[in-house]
């Protein structure tokens, strides 16, 4: 009797395990999702709905010409940089690599470039991503 609930409850466990297998492609795609929001919001010039894409938490850090802590902070910070349409411009990234370090974690490294009437700044980002609540979010940027 006893080994025959071993053998169940082995199964239950391989079964269930089974049924959570990750799914790295829609994980991309939920990731490359949420980056393409960011752009329409930008785009909009809605810095908020931008902000979105963000770990709504004083936990999360950006990280430009200075180190930025949190999440309001960084929308204040996007507010100061980028006061009108004008100066927000046209956005666009290029995704260069996408490395999941586990099942709720995924280092994406790009490009992003403004296109102004004044200038076409550009430069390149890290960001990780984690699930949180079901949803990926960016919880560390390095844009440089």
């Amino acid at each position: 009797m006893k080994s025959t609930f071993t053998i169940a409850f082995i199964l239950f466990l391989t079964t269930a395990n089974a049924q959570k297998k990750f799914d790295q492609l829609a994980e991309s795609n939920a990731i490359r999702s949420v980056l393409a929001q960011q752009v329409n919001d930008w785009n909009a010039f809605d810095i908020e709905g931008f902000m979105q894409g963000y770990w709504k938490s004083d936990s999360m850090m950006f990280v430009g010409s200075k180190i930025t802590y949190g999440w309001d902070s960084t929308l204040a910070r996007y507010k100061r940089s980028y006061p009108t349409q004008e100066a927000m411009g046209k956005l666009r990234f290029d995704i260069l690599k996408m490395q999941f370090v586990s099942s709720d974690a995924c280092l994406v490294t790009g490009k992003y470039f403004l296109q102004r009437k004044s200038d076409n700044p550009s430069g390149t980002f890290t960001l990780l991503f984690r699930k949180k609540k079901e949803k990926w979010v960016v919880v560390y940027d390095h844009t440089s």
